[in-house]
């Protein structure tokens, strides 16, 4: 049964937010052993919800029956200690099938993808983001993002034509429009940080009442990712300062180097700890030799 509003809305308010990878064998296929003891395990590190399928997760490369057995997975594993959100998007009418798959599996909400491709009208967005929304009374989360963005007024519209959406992830990382947002809506929603890397923006997030994000690095360094967000939130400056230079800045510099790594090094970082989720599905790539090593490297100083 799913978790009731207030208590989805109290774990997205407060703590660290993660996506776990989505285990693959060799053989590029689904692999539920590995991904069941991978949630297990971010629970086990204190994570405030679980975000299932997402980018970090890889659902634009994920069939509808291998998105089922996730939600399955995931919701038997995580067994209500902490909310699972999983994702839905594409199209309407794919959203709508995804979304019902979730509901059915006990998901408690859902993480709103743009559409897919094509540049959009900020009403068609509302158009589209509302559709799904009205096909089901689980709590939503918009993802504002890619060519889904949405502004102040558009953020307002939608929220009051779905009571069911109770969050909205920024994954802009522009700070002006969305402390437009923040100031304009208020708390209506919950704000979530959720710029590839996000802690590199955690700061800035913090500034203007964003109290937390999604950390793709919880994936292979759970304790340092913890350690980080409660030094945030304690305002140890320089821990925070730290933490930024010896760590996030060279994963950033490192992640820059091709499109697609801010995936592709978190299933690196996972095989360096022992916790191997097999390779990303194409267009994705892996990266080189070297480039694993270097994130080995850095893995190691850091611990």
């Amino acid at each position: 049964m799913a978790l009731s509003t207030a208590k989805i809305r109290s774990a997205l308010s407060d703590g660290l937010l993660s996506f776990p990878i989505t285990d693959f064998n060799d053989n590029g296929e689904f692999q539920a052993d590995t991904y069941r003891q991978r949630i297990e395990w971010f629970v086990e590190h204190d994570v405030s919800s679980v975000f299932v399928a997402g980018g970090t997760g890889e659902f634009f490369s994920l069939g509808l029956e291998e998105y089922k057995a996730i939600c399955r997975i995931a919701v038997e594993t995580v067994a209500g200690r902490v909310p699972v959100i999983a994702s839905a998007g594409r199209s309407v009418i794919e959203a709508k099938e995804f979304v019902k798959a979730a509901e059915e599996a006990g998901c408690d909400g859902i993480l709103l993808m743009p559409p897919f491709l094509t540049e959009c009208p900020e009403e068609g967005i509302v158009e589209y983001a509302t559709r799904i929304m009205q096909s089901s009374p689980i709590q939503f989360i918009y993802y504002n993002r890619g060519n889904g963005i949405l502004g102040a007024e558009s953020v307002k519209q939608l929220a009051a034509q779905n009571s069911n959406l109770i969050a909205l992830k920024d994954g802009v990382g522009n700070m002006a429009a969305l402390n437009d947002i923040v100031k304009t809506v208020g708390d209506r929603l919950v704000y979530i940080g959720g710029v590839p890397t996000a802690e590199i923006f955690a700061e800035a997030y913090l500034s203007i009442g964003v109290n937390t994000y999604s950390s793709a690095v919880f994936n292979f360094m759970p304790d340092m990712a913890n350690r980080f967000y409660k030094a945030l939130r304690a305002g140890e400056k320089d821990t925070v300062t730290a933490i930024i230079k010896d760590f996030f800045i060279p994963f950033c510099r490192l992640r820059d180097e091709k499109k697609g790594y801010a995936v592709s090094l978190i299933k690196s970082g996972a095989t360096a700890i022992g916790r191997s989720a097999g390779n990303v599905r194409a267009p994705l790539t892996m990266p080189t030799a070297e480039q694993e090593n270097r994130l080995k490297a850095l893995i190691n100083a850091n611990k």
